[in-house]
């Protein structure tokens, strides 16, 4: 026996995942330990969505679903793209997935072939560049950095493109960085897309958390080439339940269903009805969603302030829930320095490195202002 194949030889596990077990096993151990890895909200789920699925199950909707997801859900969201997003995306351009990751993977499976290039523009999503090596693509990276508040410059991306270019990755409001782009922007590189004729993978998982500014989605410019991804996991505090989605072009999203198939065949079925109750239940979410953005909002300023104030360079950015930090001040290795920030502060962050970010580390605000407030007061007692 040969052992294991090339691909996954070769692919890299996620740091950020790793990390956040790392910290979670300190703390089964008994550490004293304030973990700010995690890319999850630490509210509970709302309760109308656990009534929904607690339904769903008493009315025995625990079989099998369609490889595209139950069509009840499918309406769900391309209600959901019409009315948050005005875009008119039918049910049947529509995919529900094991989570927004799989809608990414099984996408870059869909689409690439060996040698095709898919641009990303960094500091990105660790998952990113595995997913479209996986697929036996080309990760192309197009750097920002704080001082344009990680905001990419079009003409940059335009000019790292090239015949192979399949596709461009866009994540607005960004993991790690928290950076919102401007409509301007997103117009630029959807009409980059239509110049070129590559697709616009549009990852929105965090469109509710945006704290100045508004949301624009790319498929307004580049309606069809444009594959819009999203999730329950972090409007709506879902993160468990594992359900995504996607909506685009037909033949698209075909081929993401094609891949479901034969591998996930759908997600959890209970979870589907339960994200058409989060989706449908406008009220209720709107509620949900705008308490924990102000709760968010309110942490963002305490831990930016508190940052820059300890001699950390931190961008107050306007979206998600995380900031990225120059620790050169207690270490210029990001990897020494979240090591010492674990060891000696007992905080958790994830370092840079995979994100395509030297010399930073990310933190994660979806925590209380106490944990934020100690988190502080322990890392300035180690500088």
């Amino acid at each position: 026996m040969r052992g294991l194949s090339k691909r996954v030889k070769t692919m890299k596990p996620s740091s950020t995942v790793a990390v956040n077990a790392k910290a979670l096993e300190l703390r089964r151990q008994g550490v004293d330990l304030i973990a700010m890895t995690a890319g999850e909200p630490d509210f509970d789920t709302p309760q109308f969505i656990k009534d929904a699925a607690a339904r769903a199950m008493a009315a025995g909707k625990t079989k099998y679903a369609p490889p595209a997801g139950i069509p009840e859900l499918r309406e769900a969201i391309s209600a959901k793209f019409k009315r948050e997003n005005g875009l008119e995306i039918p049910p049947d351009q529509t995919v529900v997935t094991v989570g927004g990751k799989q809608a990414l993977f099984n996408l870059f499976q869909a689409i690439l072939d060996p040698g095709d290039e898919v641009i990303v523009i960094g500091p990105y999503w660790v998952s990113y560049p595995e997913m479209v090596r996986f697929a036996e693509g080309v990760p192309v990276e197009v750097n920002t950095g704080p001082e344009s508040g990680f905001i990419p410059d079009p003409a940059e991306i335009e000019r790292r493109i090239t015949p192979r270019t399949k596709a461009i990755v866009v994540n607005s409001p960004g993991n790690p960085t928290g950076a919102v782009y401007p409509k301007e922007v997103l117009v630029a590189i959807a009409e980059l897309a239509n110049k070129y004729d590559c697709y616009i993978v549009s990852d929105e998982i965090y469109e509710h958390l945006i704290y100045e500014g508004e949301h624009f989605s790319p498929a307004h410019v580049a309606p069809d080439r444009t594959i819009t991804v999203n999730g329950a996991a972090k409007a709506y505090a879902m993160t468990g339940w594992r359900i995504g989605y996607a909506g685009g072009p037909k033949d698209v999203i075909k081929g993401i269903i094609d891949v479901s198939s034969q591998s996930t065949t759908s997600p959890d079925t209970i979870a589907q009805w339960a994200m058409v109750e989060a989706l449908n239940n406008v009220e209720e979410a709107q509620k949900f969603i705008s308490m924990a953005r102000e709760a968010y909002r309110a942490r963002r300023g305490i831990i930016v302030d508190g940052l820059n104030a300890l001699g950390l360079p931190t961008p107050k950015v306007s979206g998600a829930f995380y900031v990225l930090s120059d620790v050169s001040k207690i270490d210029p290795d990001e990897n020494r320095a979240a090591l010492k920030l674990l060891d000696e502060a007992r905080v958790a962050v994830v370092p840079g490195t995979d994100f395509a970010a030297p010399h930073h580390v990310r933190f994660s605000y979806a925590t209380s202002e106490e944990n934020i407030r100690k988190a502080l007061e322990r890392i300035a007692s180690i500088l």
